[in-house]
Order: C-alpha cells, then structure tokens, then sequence
C-alpha cells in the first residue's frame, strides 16, 4: 500500500481542518487499534537475511547478536520488519516527514548550534515521507514493549501508551494554533522540559522525581561532549593521536588491511568521502572544515539494527593533537519505508537522511552534510556526515518505575509532534486527531497486539539461531 503526497496546506484554516476530519473516512480512529499480521507476511528472519546481504559479512551475527539479548533489543534492530506490517494497514493520508524509527532510544538530549541542550529525535536513518500515525504506532509499541521489558503489568504498559499518545494529540492541537515561524522555531529545551515536567504527572512527589532525574540527566549529557569521546577512542602514539582499537567494534583502517596497495587505495578513498562531503557543506562550515587534517579513520559498529553498515569514525585535528574534531560517516541505505511509501525519490541516500534530519529536527549538527564513495569493490555507496557525540543524554527506560516511564513517554510524544508539525500540516491532523481520546485508546490496542507481535517474531529469530540459519554473536 502506497501513501499520498497531497498537502492540503495552501488552503486557510478551516478548509485544513476539514480535510483532517475527512480523512477519517479512509481510517477511522478506532481502525489504529487492529492490528493482524497481513496475509503472505514475509518471515521476519527472511527480511532481516534481506537486509544483512548488502551489510558487512562479518559484522551480520553481531547484529543478531544484539537483538537477541531481548525484544525490546530485537524491535529496535526489526524496523523493517515493522515497515512491511504499517504499509499494510489503512493509512490516514496525513503525511509528514516521518522519522521512520520513532522508537523511545532515539529522542535524547541533544546540544544546539547554539550550545543549548534541546530534547529532539537523534535517529533518521529512515526518514521518508509517509502517514504521521506510522511514527506514532512506533513510538507507542516500544513504549508496551519497554514496560514488559520491566515487568510492569498491562495497565501500567496502556498507561504510559496513552499518556504519550495524549501528548503528541495535545501538542498537535497546540502547534495548530500557532502561528508558522513560531512552529519552526519551537523547540523542547531545557527550560521547556522543566514547564511540562511541572504540569505532566498528578502527583506531587512525582513531579519532584522527574525534575530531579532530569537535571541530572541534562548535567550529564552536558559531559558527554567531542572531547570526552576525544578522551575514550584516541590514544598518543609516536606518530601523534590516533584511534585506540577495540576490536571487533572499532577498528582501525590500519589494522583492517593487510596488502599494502589495498590500504592505500582504501586510505585514499577515505580522503575523497571527507573532501566530497565539504561540498555539501555551506561555505562557512566549509571554511571551518579547512582548519582540519584527517590523521585517522576507524570502522565503528553502532547501535542496532545499523550493525553491519558501513560507519566510520575519523579523527581530524586543528591547531594540535589536543584540537580534536570526530566525525562519523555512516552508511545510508534506503528507508525501509520507501516500498510503501511515494516520498520523494534522492539520487543520495545520505543527501535523503540530511534532508529529513534538517526538516524535522531543531538542532541539526553544523558538520551534518553527505556523500558518495565509490569503494574498492566498484559499488557507489552513500553516506552522510556528522560529529561523533555533542552533549548527548541517552534515557535508560531500564531504570525508570511505571510513572517515570510514563512521564517520559510523554515527553517523547509531545516532541515528536513538534516535529511532524514542521513538516505535515498541524491543522488537519490535530483536527484528524480530536479533541477526545479516540485515537489515544486505539494506540494502546495496537501497542499491546505490536508487542506480542514483536515477542513472536523475537522468538523466530532465536529459533534460527539455535538452528544454524543465522550466526549471532555476543559481545
């Protein structure tokens, strides 16, 4: 099933909203609340095999790996698992600039150009132009998974849905409302997070709780900045700073190669990636790239489901060897959602993930550009370019009771209505949406069917395993 790329924001006001709420005619509400796997499903293991052949070989069973270790690991690594099941449903027509995976590991703290901290989405591997409720279901089904991951029981799981669903309606309605520069420019800063912290939970002692948690965490994240990770992944060597190895999950490019030809030609299709890249850069920012010299390069695994893709991390510096600048260049395949999905076709991946990221986040990376590569093996492959960590607070649902999960959850909901309303029109999907909480109860359906879903096709996955289909890893 393909989406429509129809927007009805040249229209005033009232006509947006009507065509919001005629929208229910082709999904109604309560329709987001049924989900039964389509007739022919593809095997979940099938599609990830599908994935994996365009990946590094021996980087494939760490993948597997990771998302064995539980099926909240397995969701974060099946988007396209995920992707397959939402293009067969009925779909609003709403479209927005959807971040493609939308789960809750990927809204952090984020540093602005303007050193701020701002809450944001830090993940558009997958951007593509699609229904806005696809980002939403996502969002929701991590949070039951999440919740079952903790062991809270099924009213604590719907709780923290819909609280999160309820939020992203609200701001909808909210951002409707608002004038368009004042959409663009909204962000959800510090001093923003500390206003809804204030006014989201009931109880007295818990809006304590969650302030304290997060004062702590923005005080953390702003610790984690280049030159930490500067710090943890470079060592002095007598040829100067240099990547520390940590095999198999960095590797230097030195240490990659053996022939002597190969490595040069790999080194200095390295130098091209880095000397393309400035030209999708604005000139100022190419001009500050120039102060930089590459010194090094390292493969990274990151994450999970981008195991596999092609990442590397380079070490330029400036004035010194203690005028660091680290970048990662990673790997853009297509988004998983592009089958069902008439989005806008890029002739570069990694151009397709920039457009997205500056679209629909508000503190996008000044060094955040993109590139071709054509390797040793004669394939043109994408990337795109931006620094290695820059005051990030990553959330540890792990840690967090069925109330703090709950307020963080809503929390990801509100921001990630922010950013669909930078992109989509707020008026006709607030007016889609309601003021009741139709939509909110359907979510929570879909979320607790998703997970039991997503449990079943974790299990697949560690059958194949066990019978030698696939090769995981543990690290």
């Amino acid at each position: 099933m393909t989406t429509s790329n129809s927007s009805p924001a040249p229209l005033p006001p009232p006509e947006r909203a009507a065509y919001g709420r005629h929208a229910r005619t082709r999904a109604s509400r309560s329709c987001h609340g049924w989900f039964e796997p389509a007739t022919g499903r593809p095997d979940p293991v099938d599609v990830l095999e599908r994935q994996s052949a365009s990946r590094v070989p021996e980087l494939v069973p760490i993948r597997y790996g990771r998302m064995l270790e539980s099926p909240f690991r397995f969701y974060r690594g099946a988007a396209a698992i995920m992707a397959a099941d939402l293009g067969s449903l009925p779909h609003t027509g709403l479209t927005v600039q959807l971040c493609g995976d939308a789960h809750l590991l990927n809204f952090r703290l984020l540093a602005s150009p303007e050193r701020r901290l701002v809450f944001d989405i830090n993940d558009f591997d997958e951007t593509q132009r699609g229904p806005f409720e696809w980002d939403v279901k996502r969002l929701a089904a991590s949070i039951a998974i999440a919740a079952r991951a903790n062991g809270f029981p099924a009213k604590a799981q719907n709780t923290a849905v819909r609280a999160c669903v309820r939020a992203y309606r609200r701001r909808m309605r909210d951002l409707a409302g608002m004038r368009t520069l004042d959409v663009w420019y909204a962000q959800d800063d510090t001093d923003h997070l500390r206003t809804m912290l204030s006014t989201a939970p009931d109880d007295q002692a818990l809006g304590k709780e969650a302030r304290r948690r997060a004062d702590r965490a923005t005080a953390k994240a702003r610790t984690r900045t280049h030159l930490q990770a500067f710090g943890k992944l470079t060592r002095l060597t007598a040829e100067g700073r240099r990547i520390t190895p940590d095999p198999p999950l960095i590797v230097p490019l030195r240490d990659l190669l053996t022939d002597t030809d190969t490595g040069f030609r790999q080194e200095r299709e390295l130098h091209a990636l880095v000397d393309a890249y400035a030209r999708s850069l604005s000139s100022e920012r190419r001009h500050l790239l120039r102060r930089y010299r590459l010194v090094d390069m390292a493969r990274k695994v990151v994450g999970v489901g981008s195991v596999g893709t092609r990442c590397w991390i380079l070490l330029l510096l400036g004035r010194d060897d203690e005028d660091p600048l680290l970048l990662q260049a990673k790997e853009a395949q297509p988004s998983v959602l592009a089958p069902y999905t008439d989005g806008e076709q890029y002739d570069n991946q990694g151009r397709r993930v920039v457009a997205g990221q500056r679209l629909i986040q508000t503190a996008s990376d000044i060094f955040l550009g993109w590139t071709r590569v054509v390797g040793l093996d004669g394939h043109g492959r994408d990337f795109y370019v931006r620094q290695l960590r820059d005051w990030k607070g990553i959330a540890r649902p792990e840690t967090m009771d069925p109330e703090l999960l709950t307020v963080f959850a809503q929390l990801c909901g509100a921001s990630l209505a922010r950013a669909h309303a930078r992109s989509g029109d707020p008026v006709a999907v607030a007016a889609y949406l309601g003021g009741g909480d139709h939509f909110d109860r359907a979510l929570a359906e879909f979320a607790q069917a998703y997970a039991d879903r997503t449990e079943r096709d974790f299990a697949a996955l560690g059958a194949a395993a066990r019978s030698g289909r696939v090769t995981a890893q543990v690290l």
